[in-house]
């Protein structure tokens, strides 16, 4: 049984009309008007006068800004996150069989010709977005990467946001935001190939933009505001469960956090306590912080185990996080989680920026039917088969007659023909079975 201690007032939401009307509209303008659209965009918008596609010298230049204990943060995330990613891809092989003599079939797995990368750049610099997205396509084996991120008025993109992009191994870098960045990648403006994929965070416009190119392009997932899933049993440290729901809540006003515990005096301390850690977060963080708190968490009283993993599969978080005994035992037992994170000597955050599995999770429930950003989203898996004449003897009996059943006779009539070439001393019933 789960019983409500916290209850949210709003759920977020993952669309709104608005912005659906504005986004299109947008995208219709940069139809119309290619690459000086983009850039009339970027210079109202973002307020950007500057080159679109960042040049070497720029990169150069950026990289010697970062200091240096920096540039090592960077380049360990960078090397967990893709010695995951290249784990992730030896798990990932062609195979054939011979499914009848002579027939033989197969797949291959062929990485996309292009892909463009979004890296949020507004209210925090999403250093860690880069690495996850670029190095992720790159080991997947990507030909072309193409990666952008909201430049900044006086300077462009951060240099820290640059020098992880030219790490990671982006091809070009685009200085430019929200529409218009997801627009010039998909359209293959300023020089790019046209995005086969477009993967990558960002706020409810920049999901639109994807949402509106999805067909012409893949993508990622379809992104809501984040949210965080803390399971907790009598064991578990109040401190950093709060600590844990607060620095997953300041993502935005809109991000949803849930504790869902067995233990009453574990769910009234942290419920305590987290007024008064955001407190201590800085006023934009604290702001964001207190709203998602005050509006979208909940805080679920269970009997025991089995209730809250019953409720963790329901609601299927983005990030869920099991600070409980038995960690084997909800590692075999939960079924629907973006990520999940086992024990309190790690934390969402560390999944976030540096850990290595990917930080770009379904949200809003997605995760009860898909995984999160990784190489197979970079890869298609394509089929092939090959047939000897003699293995083409059955198939071609079994099709005409399944063909003229479904009323296909061209279906049919390309299984006859073959049957009357590769064996013409041979008379066959063709006629349909009946159903």
């Amino acid at each position: 049984m789960a019983t409500y201690l916290k209850q949210a007032s709003r759920k977020a939401e993952t669309g709104q009309e608005d912005v659906h009307e504005a986004v299109a509209a947008m995208l219709g303008e940069i139809r119309k008007g290619g690459e000086a659209a983009v850039t009339r965009f970027s210079r109202d918008l973002d307020k950007w006068q500057g080159d679109i596609i960042v040049s070497p010298e720029a990169i150069r230049a950026a990289a010697d800004l970062v200091p240096e204990k920096l540039k090592a943060d960077i380049r360990f995330a960078h090397n967990n996150i893709r010695r995951f990613a290249e784990a992730q891809r030896a798990t990932i092989m062609d195979c054939n069989i011979e499914i009848l003599p002579g027939l033989t079939a197969g797949q291959k797995h062929i990485p996309v010709s292009a892909a463009g990368c979004y890296v949020p750049g507004g209210r925090y610099s999403h250093i860690a977005s880069a690495i996850m997205t670029i190095t992720t396509a790159r080991v997947a084996g990507v030909p072309h990467i193409a990666a952008c991120s909201p430049p900044r008025p006086d300077g462009g993109i951060p240099p820290a946001i640059l020098y992880a992009m030219d790490l990671c191994g982006a091809d070009v870098i685009l200085n430019l935001g929200g529409v218009q960045g997801i627009a010039a990648m998909a359209e293959g403006l300023f020089g790019l190939p046209r995005a086969d994929i477009l993967v990558g965070p960002g706020n409810q416009y920049v999901a639109e933009a994807k949402r509106l190119f999805y067909g012409q392009v893949g993508i990622d997932m379809f992104a809501g505001p984040t949210d965080s899933m803390v399971v907790a049993d009598q064991t578990a440290d109040a401190e950093l469960v709060a600590w844990d729901l607060v620095g997953q809540a300041e993502h935005g006003y809109n991000s949803p956090v849930w504790l869902v515990t067995s233990s009453r005096s574990l769910a009234e301390r942290v419920m305590e306590r987290v007024p008064h850690l955001i407190a201590e977060l800085p006023p934009l963080n604290a702001q964001n912080a207190a709203a998602a708190w005050a509006d979208y968490a909940e805080v679920i009283l269970c009997d025991d185990a089995e209730d809250m993993a019953q409720v963790a599969d329901r609601t299927a978080p983005e990030h869920l996080h099991v600070q409980a005994a038995d960690l084997d035992w909800w590692l075999r037992r939960l079924r629907s989680y973006g990520s999940l994170f086992l024990g309190e000597e790690t934390t969402v955050a560390f999944g976030d920026k540096s850990s290595g599995p990917n930080h770009v999770l379904p949200t809003s429930g997605a995760a009860r039917y898909t995984g999160g950003l990784s190489v197979h989203k970079f890869m298609k898996t394509v089929t092939w088969q090959r047939a000897t004449r003699e293995a083409s003897r059955p198939l071609a009996i079994a099709t005409a007659r399944i063909s003229r059943l479904e009323g296909m006779e061209g279906h049919a009539r390309s299984a006859d023909v073959r049957l009357a070439k590769f064996f013409p001393t041979e008379s066959f019933d063709l006629r349909p079975t009946d159903a």
